[in-house]
């Protein structure tokens, strides 16, 4: 854990490195006063730490009004350095070249043309973060006898920016569906929760036919286990830990997300043991945080239901969650009669900023008949 927050600290420290030398070349300005951006630029590199140590110490207020600031600036500098970053190579290239005489465009324009598209598209992903699409699908087994509706909520992220208001839109628009069974696939809580106070009574007031479940994320040991699941039992959840419940057709497994292995509190279960033992009549569903199918358990569920990427939640690191897991979002079919879907996330982590990755609450109609 220690080194990946050196590794984040230290490439989010060059990135506010690279956003300062382009302004400097763009306004030219002197280093005399280039030392008046620099405190600010300080605060914004170390602003998730000092959040964090806010949240601890219970300043639940500064450490909100940080957030919004800190974590938008994050946004806004990530998506500056995605779009400056291409037009310094087009620049080199092009002077390399000698193709187009000198430089394509000057720094200046180069500079203004990043911040202003990353004004727009920042402004654009806010609301896209607000807009929750509804992704439906229909799996056919001759496993069931009757249609058993499952919701699936993730990476909802409650805790500073994800409050009360943007919770009671998730439960309404859930309760709307009408659910059989609702699951939460890890990260429903992000830091400190202990004063969000009336949260879990909204959560609680969704009560489907076969009851809600849902396991941990790598966010749950972030903000402390103990105090998260405590919400999310709280919230009416059953949270499966290398467990197994069986209701009428449906066996539902869940496994703790690895994250926990740094903090000494992971539950390690074989997949393999876990699933081979359950009644294969039973249409059998996997909530596992990472989507990542393991070897072992291929052909031992029907269904695993996973999060964690949020599809990259900003364009274009999407290409990335795209580059690390064979599937970053949607569905695909791992055998014949087994299914992964990957859920693009219900909330936002960091920035309250999405951008060509809507969030989602997914409805899958479990059906009688045939498999597809």
């Amino acid at each position: 854990m220690t080194l990946f927050f050196l590794t984040f600290f230290s490439l989010y420290s060059l990135l506010h490195l690279y956003l300062l030398f382009k302004a400097r070349s763009a306004f030219s300005l002197p280093w005399r006063h280039v030392a008046f951006i620099i405190p600010f630029l300080v605060l914004m590199v170390l602003s998730p730490a000092i959040i964090r140590l806010l949240e601890k110490n219970g300043l639940d207020g500064p450490a909100r009004f940080l957030s919004y600031i800190g974590y938008t600036w994050m946004g806004l500098l990530l998506l500056f350095c995605s779009i400056s970053l291409p037009l310094d190579i087009l620049r080199f290239l092009a002077d390399r070249s000698k193709l187009f005489g000198s430089s394509l465009i000057s720094p200046y324009i180069q500079f203004m043309i990043s911040s202003s598209l990353s004004i727009v598209i920042a402004f654009y992903g806010f609301f896209e973060a607000k807009d929750i699409r509804i992704e439906r699908h229909t799996i056919r087994t001759p496993k069931v006898s009757e249609r058993i509706r499952i919701v699936q909520v993730s990476d909802v992220h409650i805790g500073l920016i994800i409050r009360a208001e943007r919770v009671k839109k998730i439960a309404d628009l859930v309760k709307k569906e009408n659910p059989d069974i609702v699951v939460s696939t890890g990260d429903l809580v992000d830091g400190q929760i202990n004063s969000l106070k009336g949260i879990d009574d909204i959560l609680s007031e969704i009560r489907p036919r076969y009851g809600k479940f849902a396991i941990t994320g790598n966010h749950e040991f972030y903000a402390g286990l103990d105090q998260a699941i405590e919400f999310t039992e709280r919230s009416g959840f059953r949270v499966l830990r290398g467990e197994v419940i069986t209701l009428p057709s449906i066996n539902i497994a869940g496994v703790d997300d690895p994250a926990g292995k740094a903090y000494g509190n992971y539950i390690y279960v074989s997949e393999r043991d876990l699933l081979s033992s359950l009644p294969r009549e039973r249409f059998t569903i996997l909530l596992k945080h990472r989507p990542v199918v393991a070897r072992d358990s291929i052909g031992l569920f029907d269904l695993e239901l996973s999060g964690h990427t949020h599809k990259g939640q900003i364009f274009p690191f999407s290409i990335l969650t795209w580059l690390y897991y064979p599937v970053h979002a949607g569905s695909m079919n791992v055998t014949d009669n087994s299914y992964l879907y990957v859920s693009r996330g219900t909330g936002t982590w960091g920035p309250p900023i999405r951008f060509l990755s809507p969030p989602e609450i997914t409805v899958i109609d479990i059906m009688p008949g045939s498999s597809q």
